[in-house]
């Protein structure tokens, strides 16, 4: 289990690497507020790179010199890049093909070798384990492991200082390496606040998991039926898992339609560009006020990497 002491080492780390990004008042019908965490402001336009840079940073020389693997749909990929550019290390990216171009040539653009596959998560994994055994690459995984939730986890220092009072934070919810972490680090500062994670329903195996008791797994095909392609991981990690259970509170779903309008209100009222993965957990603050605890809210905004013609038809919606 990562630790507060494994969060606030890799915050260390970060220190003039990640941004370390406001809280953003956004206002919400019927007079409601909650406050943004926009890590669309990162360099790379996600949270990832926090996680990724803390664990290159933390291989051996030797390590560093056979290069790096990482599989992604988008975010870790750019993340894993800029990373391994800034600490000298090559990094090969298995991206599905169905990954948004701009993501796709963002990734390319850092001076990553991309190898492309099928749109499932399943293809990028075999490609990755494959091309580990075949070159001797260093795997970074997206999620299931300690360095990346602890870098993942300087969310949750930075929301706790930013704001001690904090009653409930929002997070989105893919593989599980981001909430890991950020529960991780407001529970242990303060257990009273709740933490919630908020994922597609078209993608719900989180939801599904901490319910049961048991790591569910989707399909490839349902996980695909939503635009936030960020959180289209058919399964959670073990280690991600342990981590859930112990500090989050509940897991809820939002519709495709939500993430859309949620997008718009962002932009427009909180001045704030989201990709759909990062617009899920204001959609929750929008539409499923019931199912949360009142109280002082922070929204992570995980990140602003949208494709262009998906930008074009949100703002074109008729609210």
């Amino acid at each position: 289990m990562v630790s507060l002491k494994d969060i606030q080492n890799a915050r260390s780390l970060l220190r003039n690497v990640a941004v370390r990004t406001p809280l953003v008042l956004c206002k919400l019908p019927e007079d409601r507020q909650i406050f943004i965490k926009p890590e669309n402001l990162q360099p790379v336009g996600s949270f990832k790179l926090r996680g990724a840079y803390n664990k290159i940073s933390s291989l051996s020389a030797e390590e560093r010199k056979r290069g790096v693997v990482a599989h992604s749909s988008g975010n870790h990929a750019q993340g894993v890049a800029f990373a391994a550019r800034a600490l000298g290390v090559k990094a090969t990216i298995v991206m599905p093909s169905s990954a948004p171009k701009v993501k796709l040539d963002a990734t390319r653009a850092m001076g990553a070798e991309v190898v492309l596959v099928g749109p499932a998560s399943e293809d990028r994994i075999k490609k990755a384990e494959e091309l580990e055994r075949e070159r001797g690459l260093v795997p970074v995984p997206p999620y299931n492991d300690e360095k990346i939730i602890a870098g993942q986890g300087t969310i949750g220092l930075e929301i706790f200082e930013d704001m001690a009072e904090v009653e409930l934070v929002l997070v989105p919810v893919g593989g599980g390496g981001l909430i890991s972490g950020v529960a991780t680090a407001i529970k242990e500062s303060n257990p009273q606040a709740k933490v919630i994670g908020v994922e597609p329903e078209f993608a719900a195996d989180a939801q599904a998991s901490l319910r049961s008791g048991q790591i569910q797994a989707i399909s490839g095909e349902s996980a695909a039926r939503t635009a936030a392609d960020g959180l289209r991981s058919q399964s959670i990690g073990e280690i991600n898992f342990e981590h859930i259970r112990k500090y989050v509170d509940e897991i809820i779903t939002v519709t495709e339609d939500e993430i859309r309008r949620a997008m718009r209100r962002l932009l427009f009222s909180g001045r704030v560009l989201a990709e759909p993965s990062g617009a899920v957990t204001t959609a929750a603050a929008m539409f499923h006020a019931e199912e949360l605890p009142a109280g002082k809210t922070v929204a992570v905004l995980t990140g602003g990497n949208i494709e262009p013609q998906l930008f074009s038809e949100m703002i074109l919606q008729t609210v």
